[in-house]
Formats: structure tokens, C-alpha cells, sequence
């Protein structure tokens, strides 16, 4: 055994050793943590706090939420994504930049300029309030602020895939005759499927867990307003420390849920490439 196989062998060992040690100190300790936590004081006292009305009714407007901005962002990721891979337009750089700009805006930031655009000091205000819609401190400001933390989810998965599959069987197809919904179901949309779900998953998971955008125009109405993260928070600040490791463990189990769901998604898809190779 010569010594460049020694060497990248120790350099292998090194990595997966760091790449371990990163993912127990960051990952499996505090889940260990939240775990015993909201067990602390027994089963009793945890089921207590799960079922908590306020709990519950945190963790039906999360769903709420979260449905919202999958769907919404369903659509509009597949129409815009589709749109950048398959035309030709004047603004289509703007698009693509439009879709990025909810990763390098800070939630918090987002969250704010929704209360600006909406709020009382809003120019629309008035109209909001003749037409007895409430945005901020209410339940279409949650789904507003969870749709735009989400919006780049779903096209960021599709277009590459989009632009690696070309247009020239959609295009022969258009040639034999076949129309848009036939060239999309039969041909497009194969392709694209396990991005798609794979994209639906990633939004669902950070839908679920968003805090900063919805914290700022929840106005952490109890009850009302409150998404589980923000439930969470509450307690915490209330020095209800074990009924808060209780909600949060709400959010670990979806979180591990939604983990695994990716993992077979992930799988799959990568059976069929390799059955289609």
C-alpha cells in the first residue's frame, strides 16, 4: 500500500469524522434535548401540553398555513418555472431574479414591508378596511408571510431539471399534432415529477417551521394569530419550559416526518433514472 493510499484514506476518515461529530453536535444532541425535556415531568403533564386548546389551535393555523403556501406555490412555481425553460420574453432575468429574492431578504425585513404595504400607514388601507379584509394580526397575513419565505422552493427544483430535459420532444410532439395539456402530461411532466414532489417537500418543511416573517405580523394574537413556532416562543418567555420542549417536539416529529417522506422521494426517483439509463 503506497503512500497517496494511506493519505486519502486518513483524509476520508478525517472527514467523516468531522462531518459526524458536526451533525451530533448540531443535530442529534438538541433533538436529544428536546426530547427529554418535554419529558421531564412525565407523560401526563406532556400530553397536558399537546393537548393544550392553544396548542392545538397553533398547530391547526401552521396546517393552515402551510397548505396554503404549498399550493399556492405549487402553481405558481410550475407557471414560472415552465415559462423560464420553455420561452423566450422580454424580462425573463427579472423573473428569475423576482424568485430569488425571498432567499436573500431576511424574514424579519419581509414581514415588515408586508406590514408597511398593508398596515394602517398603507395608501390601500382604507379600500383594505371599506372591504372588511384584515391582513396584519390576522390569519391572511400568516398565509401571506408563509407563501413568500416559500415562493422559491418549488421552481428552483424544477428548472434545472426542465432546462437538462430541452425542448425537442416537445417539439416533435407539436409537430405530430399533440396539444399543450397532451405535450405536458405525456412528455414534460414525466420528466419533472420526483423534482416536483421533491420541491413540495422542501416548501412543506420550511413552511412548517417559519418564525420571522410571521412573527412580525402575527401580532402573537393567542390563540388566534400564533403558528406553532411562535406558541413556542411564548411559552418559553412564560418560563414554561417543559410544555414548551412539549410543542416543539410537535414540530421535531413533523420535521422527521417530512425528512423521511424526502428520503423515499429521493429514492425512488433515483431508481428510475437508473431503471431509465
Amino acid at each position: 500500500m503506497n503512500k497517496e493510499t494511506i493519505g486519502s484514506k486518513v483524509v476520508k476518515w478525517i472527514l467523516i469524522g468531522v462531518s459526524i461529530l458536526f451533525a451530533i453536535l448540531m443535530l442529534v444532541l438538541p433533538l436529544i434535548t428536546v426530547i427529554t425535556e418535554s419529558l421531564k415531568q412525565g407523560w401526563q403533564v406532556y400530553i397536558d401540553s399537546v393537548a393544550d386548546e392553544y396548542t392545538v389551535k397553533a398547530l391547526l393555523l401552521t396546517l393552515e398555513a402551510t397548505v396554503f403556501a404549498v399550493v399556492i406555490n405549487t402553481v405558481f412555481g410550475l407557471f414560472a418555472a415552465w415559462a423560464l425553460t420553455k420561452f423566450r420574453f422580454k424580462g425573463k432575468k427579472l423573473l428569475g431574479t423576482m424568485i430569488d429574492l425571498p432567499v436573500t431578504v431576511s424574514p424579519i425585513i419581509a414581514g415588515l414591508i408586508f406590514v408597511l404595504t398593508f398596515g394602517r400607514q398603507s395608501p390601500i388601507y382604507p379600500l383594505l378596511q371599506e372591504l372588511d379584509i384584515k391582513i396584519v394580526f390576522a390569519v391572511p397575513g400568516i398565509i401571506l408571510a408563509t407563501v413568500f419565505v416559500t415562493f422559491p422552493f418549488i421552481s428552483r427544483e424544477l428548472i434545472p431539471v426542465l432546462e437538462a430535459q430541452g425542448t425537442d420532444e416537445e417539439e416533435a410532439a407539436a409537430l405530430m399534432g399533440a396539444k399543450g395539456w397532451t405535450i405536458f402530461s405525456k412528455i414534460t411532466f414525466p420528466h419533472i415529477k420526483w423534482a416536483f414532489l421533491y420541491g413540495i417537500v422542501l416548501c412543506t418543511a420550511r413552511a412548517m417551521g417559519e418564525f420571522g416573517a410571521v412573527s412580525v405580523l402575527s401580532g402573537h394574537l393567542r390563540g388566534k394569530t400564533n403558528t406553532l413556532p411562535l406558541h413556542v416562543e411564548i411559552l418559553f418567555n412564560e418560563f414554561k419550559y417543559v410544555p414548551a420542549f412539549a410543542v416543539s417536539s410537535i414540530l421535531v416529529m413533523m420535521a422527521v416526518l417530512i425528512l423521511i417522506i424526502r428520503s423515499i422521494v429521493e429514492y425512488i426517483g433515483k431508481r428510475e433514472s437508473e431503471d431509465v439509463r
